[in-house]
This record gives structure tokens, sequence and C-alpha cells, in this order.
């Protein structure tokens, strides 16, 4: 592990420094009574904000994955290439023609409730759940027409076409088996195990008390040799950034990620011998802060507008005043953290005020009596204190060129009705994974047929492109490394051409553990990992 971080985008401005110096803790924390974090083989770590489900095969969002990856298990892990490794998949085969990948299944699994863990669940899993309920499952599972159960401990997947995506998309956190024997014959978006889940993962779901914490322990039948290494994994919701500081100082939590404190107290943590901050384990993830526009605004329907926003924007100033460093530009919807798929040769929108203002003028929007042009609406979630600042930011350089911002922030569930259920807002703000393929990840909010309302997380933004849907189904079925790329080159450029979803940053977040804590980012998935070896040292 490492115990500082390495990266020279880590770095904190001078600024940034000084404020983290003067920076006090939030005053007091609430007793956490019984549940309080003891080195007795119980650790306690956070998620923010509080989940809104504890089931990743239905709701993608940050929180809910990292909780249901500690009880729901996928067919593969990942190491920190990105490489497969086994999980409840011991082996598979990727025939020749791309048209049939076959897993051997590990023997020997049982579900919490102590039924076995067959072929059969991984067919119903994948059929009649990831592809028709998952979020990203429309896509990354389109080509998968069956699942073959030969035997108890083999599943067959037949494709249509070849799915090069797919084999990076089968991580617990993500993809989910469930068991079939729990849901068939139920209206599966409504069943009870979507809130207390039955998997097969080191943890056992045992309550979840809304507003305070979830308490998860030990599967005392795990297949994983020696693990889990805990007796119980408290999740605690601490919704404040400052306060969740306070509780790593008073030993409240022993771990932390998804950056949870202020960025302007990180290097502090970095700089203490109790503690350790990781870097590393956001490789399968890869969260990016973009602006979701709403194309059936009237001011939004126009190209100049949306260009104008970006040339209004000062992301040079944004890393210092929003993220204190801890971030990096985007050029377009793929980060340089991709350098398979990434290009910087697509349109650029350096920050130009003056151009902004020439782009609305042409636009037909010329400036009131008070300076505006016309108002947007921005709605982002309550997530820490990050996209407050942005909002901040983002209304003082569009107000600069005659564009009047009110910021909106919203609980989880709320901001999910208004942005992708009733499809109520001008401009969005959430940080969206791209995950480790842009077929998982970035396809779904370009993608025309990815949109759905309702289902959160996809095309909200009415963009429509027969030639952008034609790159995108053309990337997910494309075998050849050479020629996909090239494809994705493509989308960086229209995507950046026609600008329905403006790029500002992807954050470097952070985790926190506690010196003696180890095993916190086993792997590319950071804490949503299984954490089946997550344990004291000594």
């Amino acid at each position: 592990m490492t115990k500082t971080p390495t990266s020279p985008t880590f770095a904190m401005s001078r600024r940034a420094l000084l404020l983290a110096s003067g920076a006090g803790l939030a005053a007091g924390i609430l007793p956490f009574g019984p549940l309080k974090a003891q080195q007795s083989g119980t650790l306690a770590m956070c998620v923010t904000p509080e989940p809104n489900a504890m089931c990743a095969a239905f709701n993608t969002a940050s929180p809910v994955t990292v909780v249901s990856g500690k009880m729901l298990e996928g067919l593969l892990n990942y190491d920190f290439n990105v490489s497969p490794t086994p999980a409840l998949a011991t082996a598979w085969e990727v025939a020749e023609d791309g048209l049939s990948i076959t897993f051997t299944l590990r023997e020997g699994v049982q579900w919490h409730d102590g039924e076995p863990f067959t072929s059969a669940d991984v067919q119903y899993s994948i059929m009649e759940i990831l592809k028709q309920h998952h979020p990203r499952g429309r896509s990354t599972l389109a080509s998968v027409t069956a699942v073959e159960t030969p035997d108890e401990h083999t599943a067959i997947l037949r494709l249509s076409q070849p799915a090069p995506a797919l084999m990076y998309a089968l991580a617990g956190w993500e993809s989910p088996m469930l068991p079939k024997h729990v849901y068939e014959g139920t209206d599966v978006l409504q069943n009870p195990a979507n809130n207390a889940p039955v998997g097969t993962g080191p943890f056992v779901f045992q309550t979840w008390e809304r507003g305070s914490h979830i308490i998860m322990t030990a599967n005392p039948n795990y297949w994983g040799e020696g693990e889990p290494k805990l007796e119980r994994l408290v999740i605690r919701i601490i919704t404040d950034p400052s306060a969740r500081a306070a509780a790593l100082d008073a030993g409240e939590l022993h771990l932390a990620g998804d950056g949870p404190i202020p960025v302007n107290q990180v290097q502090r943590f970095v700089d203490s011998p109790d503690f350790q901050v990781e870097t590393r384990g956001t490789e399968m993830n890869n969260s990016l802060d973009m602006i979701h526009t709403n194309l059936r605004n009237e001011h939004l329907a126009k190209l100049e507008v949306r260009q104008a926003l970006m040339h209004a924007m000062n992301r040079a100033a944004m890393l210092d005043v929003v993220y204190y460093g801890l971030a990096e530009i985007l050029t377009g919807p793929i980060p340089e953290t991709l350098p398979n798929f990434y290009t910087a040769d697509v349109p650029s929108y350096p920050y130009d005020p003056a151009r902004a203002n020439e782009l609305l003028d042409a636009a037909g929007y010329a400036r009131g009596a008070d300076g505006m042009r016309f108002s947007l609406r921005l709605i982002a979630p309550t997530v820490g204190d990050t996209y407050e600042r942005m909002g901040q930011f983002l209304k003082q350089n569009f107000r600069d060129v005659g564009v009047d911002l009110e910021l909106i922030s919203a609980d989880i569930p709320t901001f999910i009705r208004s942005v992708f259920g009733e499809y109520d807002y001008d401009l969005t703000l959430y940080p969206g994974s791209v995950t480790a393929d842009p077929t998982i990840g970035s396809q779904r909010f370009w993608w025309s047929k990815a949109a759905s309302q309702g289902t959160p997380f996809v095309n909200s933004t009415g963009y429509e492109s027969a030639e952008m849907d034609q790159i995108l189904e053309d990337a997910s079925v494309e075998p050849n490394p050479e020629a996909r790329r090239a494809l994705f080159v493509r989308f960086q450029q229209l995507a950046m051409t026609d600008l329905p979803i403006l790029p500002v940053a992807r954050p470097i977040y952070v985790t926190i553990a506690a010196a003696n804590v180890e095993n916190f980012v086993p792997g590319p998935d950071g804490i949503r990992a299984p954490y089946g070896s997550l344990a004291f040292t000594g």
C-alpha cells in the first residue's frame, strides 16, 4: 500500500495547503453507542451518500455498488492490470470467433441461505435480471442471446456477435449473481432481497438502520480459504465530510473511500503516521465529473449555447478552487487513465469568455437590463462539498457571460427522480463511472437506445445521433483492438463536436485507512471489493 500518493497530480497547491493547515474539524461526533468501532474483529467504514438500495443488479449508484459488493459476487475478480482473476468462476474460455464464453463455476459455493450456487443461477441472473434491469447491462450484455447450462458447474454464454467489453464487466459490484430460487416468480424490482441481499459473498446482511448504519457479519460458509478475516463490518452513514474526517481521527472509523473527507484536509492525513492514504482503487471505476445538458431546453438545444458554456468554464482555476489539485482536466468523454482508448485529438474549448459572449450573441440571446441573457437550473446530488463549491464556481463563470445559474442540491432519490424520471432539469452534474471499457461505462450516456425514462444513470439528455449510435454499436462488437480504438477515437471527436455533455474533470479519489488496517485496496475496484481479505494487522 502506498503511504503517500506519488502521482504528480496529487500535489496540492500552496493555497490548498494553507487551507488545510487552518481547517478545523467538525464540532463533535455523535457517539456510535454499542457499535463503536473496536479492533476485536469489527471494522467500521463509511459510505456516502447513503445508498437507496443494497443490490447493484438494479442500481449502479456508487454507494450501492460499495455495499452490494461485500455480499453479492460476480463470475470474476480483477487484478491491478484489470486482467480477470477467479471468483465464482474458476476458469473461462472465449471461443476463437468470439461467439461463446464458457465458464467453469466454483464447486461447493452456497448462498447465504444455505442453497447451492449453480449454473442455473448464472443463467437466471444474466438473462432475467442483468440484461433487462441493470442500467449498464442493456448495452454490455446486448449480444448475449442465451446461457446454456450443460451441468451445474458449467455456464456457456452464447453471443450473437463478439462482445469484447463483456469480460471487463463481470465483477460482483458491477454484474452480481443473484439466487434464482429467491427471485424467480416474483416482481424482481420489488423483491425484499434487493434491500436484504442473499448472496455468496464474504459478508452476510444483518441490518440497515437508515440514516445511521449497515451491519454485515462474516459468512461462516464462505468459499475463500481463511476468509473473511473480520467478524463484522459496520458501514456508517456520515453525511458531512468534516465529520467523517473527525470520525477517522477519533477512531470511530477505520476506513473511508471515494474521496471521503474535505480535499483541503487530505494532506494532513498523508502526513500522519496514524493513517494510510491510497490513490489506487479506481481503475475499474474511473468516475468522471461531467455536465449533462437537457436538450429539451430551448436554449441548450442550440449548439452555440453549449459551446459557449464550455468556453465560459475556467477549468484550470477550478482544479485549484474546487478540487484543491486532486483532479485532472478532461479533454473529452474518455479519460487518460484508459490509454488504449483515449485521444487528445478532439475539438477543444479553452477558457475564453469573449468567445463565449460571441457565441451567445450569435445564438440570438442579447443581455437584458440586468446583464443576463437567460437562466438555467443546475441540479447536483448531495455527495459531499465538492459539488457545492463547483456550483458556486460555475455560477460565477456563467454569470460573467450573461447566464444566470440557479443551483439545486438534492438527495439521491430526489435527484434520480428529477433527472432520470421526470427529465426536470436544465443542467445536471454528477459522478459518472466510465469503468474499464467505454462500451460498459461511456456508451450509456451517448447511445440513444440506452435512454429509458426512469432508469438511473443512462442517457437523459435527449441526444440522438444516428452516426453516434452506429459508432458505439460497431465498437461494442469489434474484436480487433486497433479497429476498436479507431472507433472510440471517432466517438470522442463526435462527442466533443455535438456536446450534449460537457466534460469537466476526473477527480482523484483517495481512500484513507487507519495504520493498522491491511488489504483495504486489494484491487482496481478499491472499496467496492468483496473485502474477504480486509483485516487488522498483528
